[in-house]
């Protein structure tokens, strides 16, 4: 794992700045869909056959979306199952991580524990997941990871 240093910190006290943000995400990409409402441009008609014919993503996957920093959905829930999410699905989303973060030559990354967001998996055993990944994979551009941990109660 060489010189990947791993940096715990709540979402509001950021440690240093990141090329990406990794989320946790499930098959169809609602756990990181915005919440407010708007009205589609096109015809709605247009818009529910779309949403008809989607395809859900795949466990285990992760999908890239631009902006600063980049957005990284690790899709590691489906929710029509129950538990929603299962190790393996983490697993395969943090090696494919670590692969899109060499690919895109990314040096500083935030996420959190995979798997323990949504309450399924114990926070404990996916930090395990986690080191276990980075050191089979031994990413070589990767520099630093924020691990986001809870919240800060401090309001300074």
């Amino acid at each position: 794992m060489g010189g990947v240093r791993l940096v715990a910190s709540p979402s509001n006290r950021p440690p240093f700045p990141v090329d990406a943000v990794v989320a946790e995400e499930d098959t169809y990409l609602v756990l990181s869909a915005k919440t407010d409402l708007r009205i589609p441009a096109e015809h709605p008609l247009r818009v529910m056959t779309a949403a008809h014919e989607s395809e859900p993503a795949k466990p285990g996957s992760v999908v890239v979306r631009s902006g600063q920093p980049l957005k990284m959905l690790a899709v590691v829930h489906d929710l029509s199952r129950e538990p929603s999410c299962e190790e393996e699905w983490v697993l395969a989303a943090l090696e494919e991580t670590f692969r899109q973060t060499e690919r895109l030559r990314l040096r500083s990354i935030a996420m959190p524990l995979l798997g323990a967001v949504q309450g399924v998996l114990e926070p404990s055993h996916c930090a395990e997941l986690l080191w276990a990944v980075l050191i089979a994979t031994e990413p070589e551009t990767l520099e630093r990871i924020w691990l986001i941990v809870g919240q800060s109660t401090d309001s300074s």
